[in-house]
């Protein structure tokens, strides 16, 4: 990827502002179950002199302010949840229905992280029906071809958006589990970390890196997700099939592949045959047979609840998204909620 026409990094906010709020907070409030002791915790987490809470914006902050040292990228922005409740709960209410409420202190940065980011002449997104990954997806697939494009975060879900001019730098929980993967497929290349510049945490995934990692392509995420489900989202899947989803996906490309394939099975004696040849053809040990085909409707719904939508409308031309960043109003910001430490690294 050449960086001659810029390079264009898109942040999944939501998981960079939650994952500082937990790695700044202070030992004794990650750990502690009560609700109620837990409030009264509260005041130990870091805040400015308003009592503004302030942990995981400055985490955030200082994260962003390496990446553009590091990276130059030419164009930038931020992508946010803003709800559960968008277009996919519409369709299936568990979606996401395992997760707990957003803890006070952080909602409350949610929006003054937002905020910020705007007066700091960031490219600043959200929608009350769509998720960050469909604006990131919707902005991606519009200029991905004008723009080399990166995109940072934790969550799975938008390897199915790398392709030939899109890399995900997925971030991982410790920099140790980065280098290895990084080493694993880059040595063979001479790979090194000090060759090239990846942000902190993170390993960058191409699409055959995809495959060789994941087992799948990255359009097939969506399809693996359909059979395995994906606990962090409450998606389904299909129940006790999951080993069986790689060589499935392998083999017939899509969900609906797979299924074309048992429909095309006159009766039980050819559904046994197919089953038969999956065990040794594929290697499959235990038969999902049964699962998927009782399973048929979670598995296409889970499928779509999996799929990044890429119809976002997106009025802005790239120039909208060049980065634009207003030194005087970080330090303003800077100052307003007490980020000293990062007031030098201007």
């Amino acid at each position: 990827m050449t960086n001659n026409q810029g390079k264009f990094i898109l942040i999944d906010g939501s998981s960079m502002l939650v994952t500082n709020y937990y790695g700044n907070l202070p030992k004794a409030l990650l750990f502690e179950k009560d609700p109620e002791k837990k409030e009264k915790l509260f005041s130990q987490i870091m805040h400015n002199d308003k009592g503004q809470y302030t942990n995981a914006m400055y985490g955030m902050m200082r994260t962003i302010l390496k990446i553009m040292a590091e990276q130059q990228p030419t164009h930038m922005m931020f992508a946010f949840d803003t709800t559960r409740d968008t277009f996919r709960r519409e369709k299936y209410a568990d979606y996401k229905g395992n997760r707990g409420d957003t803890p006070e202190p952080l909602k409350e940065q949610f929006q003054n992280m937002e905020e910020m980011l705007k007066a700091l002449g960031f490219a600043v997104m959200y929608d009350d029906h769509f998720e960050a990954d469909d604006i990131v997806g919707s902005v991606v697939s519009k200029f991905e071809k004008e723009i080399p494009s990166f995109i940072i975060t934790k969550d799975h879900d938008y390897l199915q958006l790398v392709s030939d001019y899109t890399r995900v730098w997925l971030v991982q929980t410790k920099q140790e589990t980065a280098d290895e993967l990084q080493t694993k497929y880059g040595a063979e290349f001479g790979w090194n970390r000090k060759m090239t510049s990846i942000p902190d945490k993170a390993f960058e995934v191409s699409p055959s890196l995809c495959l060789k990692e994941y087992g799948v392509e990255p359009c097939q995420i969506p399809d693996l997700k359909g059979i395995q489900g994906d606990a962090s989202d409450n998606i389904p899947g299909v129940k006790g099939v999951s080993s069986a989803a790689i060589p499935l996906l392998a083999k017939y490309r899509t969900v609906e592949g797979i299924y074309e394939a048992i429909d095309g099975c006159n009766g039980d004696k050819e559904l046994k045959a197919l089953a038969t040849s999956w065990k040794e053809d594929l290697g499959i040990s235990r038969s999902p047979m049964k699962a998927l085909v009782e399973y048929r409707d979670m598995a296409l719904l889970s499928k779509e609840l999996a799929q990044i939508r890429k119809d976002y409308p997106i009025p802005q031309a790239l120039d909208d998204f060049k980065l634009n960043f207003d030194k005087n109003k970080a330090k303003e910001q800077f100052e307003k909620y007490g980020f000293k430490s990062l007031m030098e690294k201007l």
